[in-house]
Protein backbone atom coordinates (compact mmCIF):
# COMPACT_ATOMS: atom_id res chain seq x y z
CA UNK A 1 0.00 0.00 0.00
CA UNK A 2 1.54 3.40 -1.31
CA UNK A 3 2.03 6.03 1.09
CA UNK A 4 2.02 10.08 -0.43
CA UNK A 5 4.33 12.47 0.75
CA UNK A 6 4.07 16.50 0.73
CA UNK A 7 6.83 18.61 0.16
CA UNK A 8 7.37 20.72 2.18
CA UNK A 9 8.11 24.44 -0.08
CA UNK A 10 8.89 26.52 2.90
CA UNK A 11 12.05 24.62 3.55
CA UNK A 12 12.95 23.19 0.08
CA UNK A 13 13.46 26.84 -1.86
CA UNK A 14 15.41 28.71 0.82
CA UNK A 15 17.15 25.17 1.04
CA UNK A 16 17.80 26.06 -2.81
CA UNK A 17 18.82 29.00 -2.22
CA UNK A 18 21.41 28.20 0.33
CA UNK A 19 22.97 25.07 -2.13
CA UNK A 20 23.28 27.32 -5.06
CA UNK A 21 24.59 30.15 -3.23
CA UNK A 22 27.04 27.74 -1.69
CA UNK A 23 28.69 26.90 -5.28
CA UNK A 24 28.60 30.18 -6.57
CA UNK A 25 31.03 30.83 -3.85
CA UNK A 26 32.50 27.56 -4.36
CA UNK A 27 33.24 28.57 -8.10
CA UNK A 28 34.91 31.74 -7.24
CA UNK A 29 37.33 30.60 -4.71
CA UNK A 30 38.55 28.26 -6.85
CA UNK A 31 38.53 30.13 -10.29
CA UNK A 32 40.57 32.81 -7.76
CA UNK A 33 42.81 30.95 -6.49
CA UNK A 34 43.88 29.64 -10.14
CA UNK A 35 46.85 31.35 -10.50
CA UNK A 36 44.91 32.99 -13.72
CA UNK A 37 46.74 36.56 -14.72
CA UNK A 38 44.02 39.39 -13.80
CA UNK A 39 41.91 40.81 -16.38
CA UNK A 40 41.78 44.34 -17.96
CA UNK A 41 39.89 46.58 -16.04
CA UNK A 42 37.69 47.44 -19.19
CA UNK A 43 37.53 44.22 -20.91
CA UNK A 44 33.95 42.58 -21.10
CA UNK A 45 33.41 40.48 -17.64
CA UNK A 46 33.43 36.43 -18.64
CA UNK A 47 31.03 35.91 -15.26
CA UNK A 48 28.64 36.76 -13.15
CA UNK A 49 29.78 38.81 -9.60
CA UNK A 50 28.45 37.15 -6.54
CA UNK A 51 26.05 39.43 -5.38
CA UNK A 52 24.32 39.30 -8.65
CA UNK A 53 23.85 36.08 -8.51
CA UNK A 54 22.42 35.91 -4.92
CA UNK A 55 20.14 38.65 -5.80
CA UNK A 56 18.97 37.16 -8.78
CA UNK A 57 18.02 33.91 -6.70
CA UNK A 58 16.19 35.60 -3.76
CA UNK A 59 14.45 37.97 -6.55
CA UNK A 60 13.04 34.38 -8.03
CA UNK A 61 12.35 33.15 -4.56
CA UNK A 62 10.16 36.16 -3.55
CA UNK A 63 8.39 36.17 -7.61
CA UNK A 64 7.46 32.47 -6.69
CA UNK A 65 5.88 32.87 -3.37
CA UNK A 66 4.20 35.42 -4.40
CA UNK A 67 2.57 34.00 -7.26
CA UNK A 68 1.60 31.04 -4.93
CA UNK A 69 -0.48 33.49 -2.61
CA UNK A 70 -1.68 35.34 -5.28
CA UNK A 71 -3.10 31.86 -6.85
CA UNK A 72 -4.60 30.65 -3.47
CA UNK A 73 -6.37 34.18 -2.94
CA UNK A 74 -7.76 34.68 -6.82
CA UNK A 75 -8.35 30.30 -6.71
CA UNK A 76 -12.08 30.38 -5.13
CA UNK A 77 -13.25 33.42 -7.07
CA UNK A 78 -11.41 33.21 -10.91
CA UNK A 79 -13.69 32.48 -13.48
CA UNK A 80 -10.81 32.12 -15.61
CA UNK A 81 -9.78 28.84 -13.60
CA UNK A 82 -13.71 27.58 -12.87
CA UNK A 83 -13.00 25.02 -16.09
CA UNK A 84 -10.33 23.59 -14.35
CA UNK A 85 -12.13 22.83 -10.92
CA UNK A 86 -11.36 19.02 -11.14
CA UNK A 87 -7.27 19.86 -10.60
CA UNK A 88 -8.47 22.73 -7.80
CA UNK A 89 -10.47 20.13 -5.53
CA UNK A 90 -9.64 19.82 -2.55
CA UNK A 91 -7.80 16.65 -1.48
CA UNK A 92 -9.23 14.60 1.94
CA UNK A 93 -7.45 12.80 4.23
CA UNK A 94 -5.90 9.08 3.55
CA UNK A 95 -7.87 6.59 3.95
CA UNK A 96 -8.77 4.34 6.65
CA UNK A 97 -6.52 1.32 5.04
CA UNK A 98 -3.28 3.83 4.81
CA UNK A 99 -3.76 4.78 8.37
CA UNK A 100 -4.22 1.01 9.91
CA UNK A 101 -1.12 0.09 8.08
CA UNK A 102 1.15 3.00 9.51
CA UNK A 103 -0.37 2.39 13.04
CA UNK A 104 0.49 -1.24 12.85
CA UNK A 105 4.14 -0.85 12.04
CA UNK A 106 4.86 2.03 14.36
CA UNK A 107 2.45 1.49 17.61
CA UNK A 108 1.37 -2.31 17.12
CA UNK A 109 3.80 -4.49 15.39
CA UNK A 110 6.45 -5.93 18.12
CA UNK A 111 10.28 -6.50 16.75
CA UNK A 112 10.50 -10.36 15.79
CA UNK A 113 14.29 -9.77 17.35
CA UNK A 114 13.11 -8.29 20.36
CA UNK A 115 10.38 -10.90 20.81
CA UNK A 116 12.20 -14.12 20.70
CA UNK A 117 15.24 -12.72 22.92
CA UNK A 118 12.74 -11.87 25.94
CA UNK A 119 10.93 -15.59 24.76
CA UNK A 120 14.56 -16.70 25.15
CA UNK A 121 15.48 -14.80 28.56
CA UNK A 122 12.14 -15.97 30.33
CA UNK A 123 12.76 -19.58 29.28
CA UNK A 124 16.01 -19.66 31.08
CA UNK A 125 15.37 -18.32 34.12
CA UNK A 126 11.73 -19.60 34.55
CA UNK A 127 13.69 -23.54 33.74
CA UNK A 128 16.33 -22.68 36.20
CA UNK A 129 13.35 -21.95 38.85
CA UNK A 130 10.87 -24.73 38.27
CA UNK A 131 14.36 -27.40 38.41
CA UNK A 132 15.27 -26.13 41.87
CA UNK A 133 11.73 -26.45 42.47
CA UNK A 134 12.20 -29.87 41.50
CA UNK A 135 14.92 -30.70 43.02
CA UNK A 136 13.91 -28.94 46.55
CA UNK A 137 10.12 -30.87 46.45
CA UNK A 138 8.19 -30.25 49.32
CA UNK A 139 8.54 -30.62 53.16
CA UNK A 140 5.50 -32.22 53.83
CA UNK A 141 5.65 -36.13 53.02
CA UNK A 142 2.74 -38.33 53.55
CA UNK A 143 3.34 -42.07 55.13
CA UNK A 144 5.28 -44.08 52.41
CA UNK A 145 7.78 -41.79 50.89
CA UNK A 146 5.74 -39.93 48.78
CA UNK A 147 5.94 -36.17 48.72
CA UNK A 148 2.50 -34.47 48.88
CA UNK A 149 3.00 -32.27 45.80
CA UNK A 150 5.89 -30.80 44.08
CA UNK A 151 6.70 -29.56 40.48
CA UNK A 152 7.01 -31.88 37.77
CA UNK A 153 10.41 -30.28 36.23
CA UNK A 154 9.03 -28.40 32.88
CA UNK A 155 6.59 -25.72 31.82
CA UNK A 156 4.65 -24.57 29.54
CA UNK A 157 4.52 -21.20 27.69
CA UNK A 158 1.26 -20.06 26.86
CA UNK A 159 -0.55 -16.56 25.70
CA UNK A 160 -0.27 -14.12 22.68
CA UNK A 161 3.18 -14.04 23.03
CA UNK A 162 3.48 -17.43 21.79
CA UNK A 163 1.00 -17.31 19.48
CA UNK A 164 2.33 -14.31 17.45
CA UNK A 165 -0.06 -11.99 18.03
CA UNK A 166 0.67 -9.88 21.03
CA UNK A 167 1.12 -6.26 20.84
CA UNK A 168 2.64 -3.27 22.07
CA UNK A 169 5.85 -4.40 24.28
CA UNK A 170 7.17 -7.61 24.89
CA UNK A 171 7.23 -7.23 28.80
CA UNK A 172 4.67 -9.39 29.25
CA UNK A 173 4.47 -13.84 29.51
CA UNK A 174 1.95 -16.25 30.85
CA UNK A 175 3.66 -19.77 32.41
CA UNK A 176 1.85 -22.55 33.02
CA UNK A 177 3.86 -25.03 36.06
CA UNK A 178 2.69 -27.97 36.38
CA UNK A 179 2.30 -29.91 39.36
CA UNK A 180 3.15 -33.75 40.15
CA UNK A 181 0.38 -35.21 42.60
CA UNK A 182 1.55 -38.24 45.25
CA UNK A 183 1.09 -41.37 43.46
CA UNK A 184 -1.74 -42.61 45.32
CA UNK A 185 -3.70 -39.62 44.61
CA UNK A 186 -6.35 -39.26 41.51
CA UNK A 187 -8.76 -37.15 40.82
CA UNK A 188 -12.56 -37.02 39.03
CA UNK A 189 -13.15 -33.56 37.68
CA UNK A 190 -16.03 -32.40 36.77
CA UNK A 191 -17.86 -29.43 35.21
CA UNK A 192 -20.45 -27.31 36.64
CA UNK A 193 -21.38 -25.83 33.36
CA UNK A 194 -24.67 -27.64 33.82
CA UNK A 195 -25.52 -25.95 36.83
CA UNK A 196 -28.29 -23.56 36.34
CA UNK A 197 -28.60 -22.81 39.92
CA UNK A 198 -24.87 -21.58 39.55
CA UNK A 199 -24.01 -17.63 38.37
CA UNK A 200 -22.70 -17.59 34.86
CA UNK A 201 -19.15 -17.10 35.72
CA UNK A 202 -18.78 -20.31 37.33
CA UNK A 203 -20.38 -22.35 34.74
CA UNK A 204 -16.95 -22.69 33.22
CA UNK A 205 -15.28 -24.01 36.31
CA UNK A 206 -14.36 -27.43 37.45
CA UNK A 207 -14.49 -29.38 40.86
CA UNK A 208 -12.08 -32.08 41.33
CA UNK A 209 -12.90 -34.54 43.68
CA UNK A 210 -10.28 -37.11 45.47
CA UNK A 211 -10.55 -40.59 44.15
CA UNK A 212 -10.20 -43.73 45.87
CA UNK A 213 -8.47 -46.59 43.30
CA UNK A 214 -10.34 -49.19 42.39
CA UNK A 215 -10.25 -52.56 45.58
CA UNK A 216 -12.22 -55.68 45.71
CA UNK A 217 -13.08 -54.92 49.43
CA UNK A 218 -13.29 -51.75 51.49
CA UNK A 219 -10.08 -52.75 53.39
CA UNK A 220 -7.56 -51.35 50.92
CA UNK A 221 -9.59 -48.20 50.53
CA UNK A 222 -9.75 -47.84 54.40
CA UNK A 223 -5.39 -48.46 53.88
CA UNK A 224 -5.79 -45.54 51.34
CA UNK A 225 -7.58 -43.10 53.48
CA UNK A 226 -5.47 -43.99 56.40
CA UNK A 227 -2.27 -42.72 53.88
CA UNK A 228 -4.05 -40.10 52.12
CA UNK A 229 -5.49 -37.97 55.15
CA UNK A 230 -2.16 -35.84 55.75
CA UNK A 231 -2.68 -34.83 51.87
CA UNK A 232 -6.13 -34.41 52.17
CA UNK A 233 -5.54 -32.33 55.33
CA UNK A 234 -3.32 -30.19 53.76
CA UNK A 235 -4.59 -29.74 50.20
CA UNK A 236 -8.84 -30.46 50.09
CA UNK A 237 -11.65 -28.93 51.16
CA UNK A 238 -15.33 -30.82 52.13
CA UNK A 239 -17.68 -29.75 49.54
CA UNK A 240 -20.95 -32.27 49.87
CA UNK A 241 -19.34 -34.58 52.06
CA UNK A 242 -16.91 -35.55 49.67
CA UNK A 243 -12.98 -34.38 49.70
CA UNK A 244 -11.98 -32.04 46.85
CA UNK A 245 -8.57 -30.10 45.88
CA UNK A 246 -8.86 -26.59 46.85
CA UNK A 247 -7.13 -23.98 44.43
CA UNK A 248 -6.61 -21.97 47.55
CA UNK A 249 -4.83 -23.89 49.32
CA UNK A 250 -2.65 -25.22 46.15
CA UNK A 251 -1.91 -21.65 45.32
CA UNK A 252 -0.80 -20.39 48.71
CA UNK A 253 1.26 -23.73 49.02
CA UNK A 254 2.98 -23.25 44.72
CA UNK A 255 3.51 -19.18 46.21
CA UNK A 256 5.50 -21.03 49.40
CA UNK A 257 7.15 -22.95 47.13
CA UNK A 258 8.54 -20.53 44.43
CA UNK A 259 10.05 -18.46 47.32
CA UNK A 260 11.98 -21.01 48.57
CA UNK A 261 13.30 -22.33 45.01
CA UNK A 262 14.28 -18.62 44.14
CA UNK A 263 15.96 -18.27 47.30
CA UNK A 264 17.82 -21.14 46.13
CA UNK A 265 18.88 -19.62 42.65
CA UNK A 266 18.66 -16.38 43.17
CA UNK A 267 22.37 -16.08 43.48
CA UNK A 268 23.21 -17.51 40.70
CA UNK A 269 21.28 -15.29 38.51
CA UNK A 270 22.43 -12.06 39.96
CA UNK A 271 24.96 -11.51 37.61
CA UNK A 272 21.88 -11.52 34.58
CA UNK A 273 19.52 -10.48 36.81
CA UNK A 274 17.24 -9.00 39.87
CA UNK A 275 14.48 -11.05 40.07
CA UNK A 276 11.87 -11.04 42.63
CA UNK A 277 8.31 -11.96 43.47
CA UNK A 278 5.09 -10.72 43.67
CA UNK A 279 2.08 -12.86 45.71
CA UNK A 280 -1.00 -13.43 44.14
CA UNK A 281 -4.58 -13.47 45.63
CA UNK A 282 -8.07 -14.57 44.92
CA UNK A 283 -7.85 -13.73 41.36
CA UNK A 284 -4.30 -13.46 40.18
CA UNK A 285 -1.64 -16.01 40.40
CA UNK A 286 2.08 -14.85 41.49
CA UNK A 287 4.31 -12.79 39.19
CA UNK A 288 7.77 -13.21 38.40
CA UNK A 289 9.85 -9.66 37.88
CA UNK A 290 12.65 -10.12 36.13
CA UNK A 291 15.20 -6.75 35.94
CA UNK A 292 17.80 -6.41 33.69
CA UNK A 293 21.43 -5.84 35.63
CA UNK A 294 23.76 -2.33 34.75
CA UNK A 295 26.46 -5.44 34.61
CA UNK A 296 24.72 -7.48 31.83
CA UNK A 297 25.36 -5.98 28.23
CA UNK A 298 23.24 -8.92 26.67
CA UNK A 299 20.49 -8.18 23.47
CA UNK A 300 16.85 -6.71 24.25
CA UNK A 301 16.93 -6.97 27.82
CA UNK A 302 13.80 -5.58 28.74
CA UNK A 303 11.91 -5.38 32.38
CA UNK A 304 9.82 -8.21 32.67
CA UNK A 305 6.97 -9.75 34.53
CA UNK A 306 5.99 -13.61 33.98
CA UNK A 307 2.84 -15.03 35.29
CA UNK A 308 3.19 -18.32 36.80
CA UNK A 309 0.26 -20.00 36.86
CA UNK A 310 -0.26 -24.00 38.80
CA UNK A 311 -1.62 -26.15 36.70
CA UNK A 312 -2.61 -30.29 37.39
CA UNK A 313 -2.89 -31.79 33.78
CA UNK A 314 -5.85 -34.01 32.99
CA UNK A 315 -4.61 -35.44 29.96
CA UNK A 316 -4.62 -34.86 26.21
CA UNK A 317 -2.63 -31.37 26.73
CA UNK A 318 -5.53 -29.97 28.98
CA UNK A 319 -4.60 -28.21 32.67
CA UNK A 320 -6.97 -27.26 35.55
CA UNK A 321 -5.07 -24.28 36.80
CA UNK A 322 -5.73 -22.07 40.16
CA UNK A 323 -6.91 -19.32 40.09
CA UNK A 324 -10.19 -19.71 38.35
CA UNK A 325 -11.85 -17.13 35.97
CA UNK A 326 -14.26 -14.77 38.20
CA UNK A 327 -15.88 -11.44 37.62
CA UNK A 328 -16.43 -8.61 40.27
CA UNK A 329 -18.56 -9.75 42.93
CA UNK A 330 -18.36 -13.30 42.22
CA UNK A 331 -17.52 -14.52 45.46
CA UNK A 332 -21.29 -14.56 46.92
CA UNK A 333 -22.58 -17.39 48.00
CA UNK A 334 -22.64 -20.48 45.96
CA UNK A 335 -25.79 -22.78 45.75
CA UNK A 336 -25.89 -26.56 47.00
CA UNK A 337 -22.82 -26.58 49.29
CA UNK A 338 -19.91 -25.25 46.42
CA UNK A 339 -17.21 -23.42 47.64
CA UNK A 340 -15.42 -21.07 45.95
CA UNK A 341 -11.62 -22.86 46.78
CA UNK A 342 -12.42 -25.78 45.73
CA UNK A 343 -13.13 -24.27 41.66
CA UNK A 344 -10.34 -24.83 39.17
CA UNK A 345 -10.51 -23.35 35.87
CA UNK A 346 -9.05 -24.74 32.77
CA UNK A 347 -6.77 -24.34 30.22
CA UNK A 348 -6.84 -25.37 26.65
CA UNK A 349 -3.60 -23.62 25.36
CA UNK A 350 -2.52 -26.50 23.87
CA UNK A 351 -5.62 -27.30 21.40
CA UNK A 352 -5.90 -23.52 21.15
CA UNK A 353 -2.25 -23.41 19.50
CA UNK A 354 -2.78 -26.72 17.38
CA UNK A 355 -5.96 -24.91 16.06
CA UNK A 356 -4.14 -21.56 14.98
CA UNK A 357 -1.52 -23.84 13.38
CA UNK A 358 -4.27 -25.67 11.39
CA UNK A 359 -5.79 -22.33 10.33
CA UNK A 360 -1.89 -21.70 9.03
CA UNK A 361 -1.66 -24.61 7.12
CA UNK A 362 -4.95 -23.40 5.24
CA UNK A 363 -4.23 -19.73 5.01
CA UNK A 364 -3.54 -18.20 1.48
CA UNK A 365 -0.27 -16.26 1.32
CA UNK A 366 0.01 -12.90 2.47
CA UNK A 367 -3.10 -13.47 4.79
CA UNK A 368 -3.92 -11.14 7.76
CA UNK A 369 -5.99 -12.52 10.26
CA UNK A 370 -3.62 -12.50 13.19
CA UNK A 371 -2.64 -8.83 12.14
CA UNK A 372 -6.84 -7.89 12.46
CA UNK A 373 -6.66 -9.46 15.37
CA UNK A 374 -3.30 -7.27 17.18
CA UNK A 375 -5.42 -4.29 15.48
CA UNK A 376 -8.38 -5.25 17.04
CA UNK A 377 -6.86 -5.21 20.49
CA UNK A 378 -5.47 -1.76 19.34
CA UNK A 379 -8.96 -0.68 18.86
CA UNK A 380 -10.01 -1.99 22.67
CA UNK A 381 -7.04 -0.02 23.90
CA UNK A 382 -7.94 3.38 22.09
CA UNK A 383 -11.96 2.84 23.15
CA UNK A 384 -10.58 2.89 26.41
CA UNK A 385 -9.50 6.21 26.28
CA UNK A 386 -10.56 8.45 28.60
CA UNK A 387 -12.95 5.95 30.94
CA UNK A 388 -12.83 6.24 34.61
CA UNK A 389 -10.85 3.49 36.47
CA UNK A 390 -13.72 1.42 37.13
CA UNK A 391 -15.30 1.78 33.60
CA UNK A 392 -12.31 0.90 32.14
CA UNK A 393 -11.70 -2.14 34.16
CA UNK A 394 -15.07 -3.27 33.27
CA UNK A 395 -13.87 -2.56 29.76
CA UNK A 396 -10.92 -4.44 29.65
CA UNK A 397 -13.01 -7.50 31.22
CA UNK A 398 -15.47 -7.85 28.71
CA UNK A 399 -13.14 -7.46 25.87
CA UNK A 400 -10.28 -9.51 27.22
CA UNK A 401 -7.63 -10.48 24.94
CA UNK A 402 -8.96 -14.08 25.33
CA UNK A 403 -12.26 -13.32 23.97
CA UNK A 404 -11.05 -11.22 20.91
CA UNK A 405 -8.91 -14.42 19.99
CA UNK A 406 -12.53 -16.11 20.56
CA UNK A 407 -14.13 -13.92 17.99
CA UNK A 408 -11.54 -14.36 15.51
CA UNK A 409 -11.29 -18.17 15.50
CA UNK A 410 -15.32 -18.02 15.46
CA UNK A 411 -15.67 -15.89 12.52
CA UNK A 412 -12.36 -17.75 10.45
CA UNK A 413 -13.94 -21.44 11.32
CA UNK A 414 -17.42 -19.72 9.97
CA UNK A 415 -15.87 -18.97 6.82
CA UNK A 416 -14.13 -22.28 6.72
CA UNK A 417 -10.61 -20.93 7.22
CA UNK A 418 -9.10 -17.68 6.43
CA UNK A 419 -9.79 -17.61 2.14
CA UNK A 420 -8.64 -14.98 0.11
CA UNK A 421 -11.08 -12.50 1.31
CA UNK A 422 -8.53 -12.40 4.04
CA UNK A 423 -5.77 -11.13 2.09
CA UNK A 424 -4.08 -8.11 3.20
CA UNK A 425 -5.42 -5.67 0.62
CA UNK A 426 -8.92 -6.36 2.37
CA UNK A 427 -7.62 -5.59 6.15
CA UNK A 428 -9.95 -2.66 7.19
CA UNK A 429 -12.66 -5.17 5.46
CA UNK A 430 -11.66 -8.07 7.39
CA UNK A 431 -11.35 -5.83 10.83
CA UNK A 432 -14.92 -4.30 10.17
CA UNK A 433 -16.09 -8.21 9.65
CA UNK A 434 -14.62 -8.66 13.26
CA UNK A 435 -16.09 -5.70 14.69
CA UNK A 436 -19.53 -6.35 13.63
CA UNK A 437 -19.78 -10.19 14.59
CA UNK A 438 -18.39 -8.63 18.21
CA UNK A 439 -20.70 -6.29 17.93
CA UNK A 440 -23.97 -9.17 17.22
CA UNK A 441 -22.36 -11.42 20.23
CA UNK A 442 -22.32 -8.32 22.78
CA UNK A 443 -26.31 -7.40 21.46
CA UNK A 444 -26.92 -11.29 22.39
CA UNK A 445 -27.61 -11.90 18.69
CA UNK A 446 -25.13 -14.08 18.49
CA UNK A 447 -23.57 -16.72 20.98
CA UNK A 448 -19.42 -16.57 21.71
CA UNK A 449 -18.81 -19.94 22.75
CA UNK A 450 -15.11 -21.60 24.16
CA UNK A 451 -13.73 -22.37 20.92
CA UNK A 452 -12.97 -26.05 22.33
CA UNK A 453 -16.01 -26.07 25.21
CA UNK A 454 -18.61 -24.95 22.73
CA UNK A 455 -20.98 -26.96 20.81
CA UNK A 456 -19.60 -29.19 17.88
CA UNK A 457 -16.14 -27.85 18.82
CA UNK A 458 -13.37 -28.51 16.39
CA UNK A 459 -12.27 -31.36 17.93
CA UNK A 460 -10.40 -33.05 15.02
CA UNK A 461 -8.37 -30.29 14.62
CA UNK A 462 -7.16 -30.11 17.94
CA UNK A 463 -6.72 -33.53 18.98
CA UNK A 464 -8.31 -35.82 20.92
CA UNK A 465 -9.73 -34.10 24.54
CA UNK A 466 -10.10 -36.00 27.77
CA UNK A 467 -13.86 -37.38 28.32
CA UNK A 468 -14.76 -35.09 31.06
CA UNK A 469 -14.30 -32.08 28.17
CA UNK A 470 -16.08 -33.77 25.72
CA UNK A 471 -19.37 -34.04 27.83
CA UNK A 472 -18.96 -30.39 29.33
CA UNK A 473 -21.54 -28.72 28.62
CA UNK A 474 -20.44 -25.59 26.26
CA UNK A 475 -19.60 -22.42 27.95
CA UNK A 476 -20.45 -18.88 26.71
CA UNK A 477 -17.81 -16.08 27.23
CA UNK A 478 -19.92 -13.41 27.54
CA UNK A 479 -22.57 -14.72 29.58
CA UNK A 480 -21.27 -13.27 33.24
CA UNK A 481 -22.27 -9.65 32.13
CA UNK A 482 -25.55 -8.53 32.23
CA UNK A 483 -27.23 -6.84 29.07
CA UNK A 484 -26.76 -2.95 30.24
CA UNK A 485 -22.85 -3.79 30.50
CA UNK A 486 -22.54 -5.64 27.11
CA UNK A 487 -24.89 -2.78 25.26
CA UNK A 488 -22.74 -0.21 26.91
CA UNK A 489 -19.31 -2.15 25.49
CA UNK A 490 -21.59 -2.28 22.23
CA UNK A 491 -22.25 1.38 21.92
CA UNK A 492 -18.97 2.39 22.59
CA UNK A 493 -17.25 -0.22 20.35
CA UNK A 494 -19.23 1.36 17.34
CA UNK A 495 -18.49 4.68 18.78
CA UNK A 496 -14.52 4.07 18.17
CA UNK A 497 -14.99 2.11 15.28
CA UNK A 498 -16.19 5.10 13.34
CA UNK A 499 -13.80 7.95 14.88
CA UNK A 500 -11.33 4.98 14.17
CA UNK A 501 -9.52 7.70 11.60
CA UNK A 502 -9.68 10.44 13.83
CA UNK A 503 -7.93 8.15 16.57
CA UNK A 504 -5.42 6.94 14.52
CA UNK A 505 -4.04 10.12 13.29
CA UNK A 506 -4.18 11.42 16.80
CA UNK A 507 -2.62 8.92 18.27
CA UNK A 508 -0.54 6.61 16.03
CA UNK A 509 2.29 6.67 13.04
CA UNK A 510 3.93 9.39 11.84
CA UNK A 511 2.33 12.76 11.18
CA UNK A 512 3.93 13.69 7.86
CA UNK A 513 1.05 11.15 6.33
CA UNK A 514 0.02 13.61 3.00
CA UNK A 515 -3.48 13.95 2.07
CA UNK A 516 -4.54 11.97 -0.27
CA UNK A 517 -7.77 11.43 -2.08
CA UNK A 518 -9.76 8.25 -0.63
CA UNK A 519 -9.56 5.09 -3.13
CA UNK A 520 -12.38 4.65 -5.08
CA UNK A 521 -13.27 0.94 -3.06
CA UNK A 522 -13.10 2.89 0.27
CA UNK A 523 -16.48 2.67 1.90
CA UNK A 524 -18.03 4.92 4.65
CA UNK A 525 -17.22 2.77 8.19
CA UNK A 526 -20.32 2.42 10.56
CA UNK A 527 -23.41 0.33 9.82
CA UNK A 528 -26.32 2.76 9.67
CA UNK A 529 -28.39 -0.17 8.91
CA UNK A 530 -28.67 -2.63 11.94
CA UNK A 531 -27.04 -0.29 15.04
CA UNK A 532 -27.48 -1.32 18.48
Amino acid sequence: MSVHYTLNLRVFWPLVTGLCTALVCLYHVLRGGGGAPAEPPDSVDSGFPLLKVAILLLLGYVLLRCRHAVRQRLLPGSASLASHSNLARPLQEPGLGILLESYYEHEVRLSPHVLGHSKAHVSRIVGELVRAGRARGSPGPIPGGALALAFRGDFIQVGSAYEQHKIRRPDSFDVLVPLRLPPLVALEPRSLGSESALDPAFRSCFLCTLKAPPSPSGVQASHWHRDCKPFADGFCVDVQGRRHLSATLVLRWFQAHLQRSLAAVRYSLEGRCRVTLTPGGLEQPPTLHILPCRTDYGCCRLSMAVRLIPAVHLGDGVFLVAPPPSSSGALAELPGGLRAEALWGVNTARQEQKLLGWLQERAPPGACYLKCLQLLKALRDLGARGLDPTAAAQWGRILSSYVLKTVLLAVLLIDGGPASSWDDIHLSECLEKLVKFLRDCLLRRRELYHCVLGPGGPATEVGPLPKVLREAAPVDLLAPFDLHARELAAARLLSTWRRLPQLLRAYGGPRYLARCPLPRSQRTQGFPEDEP
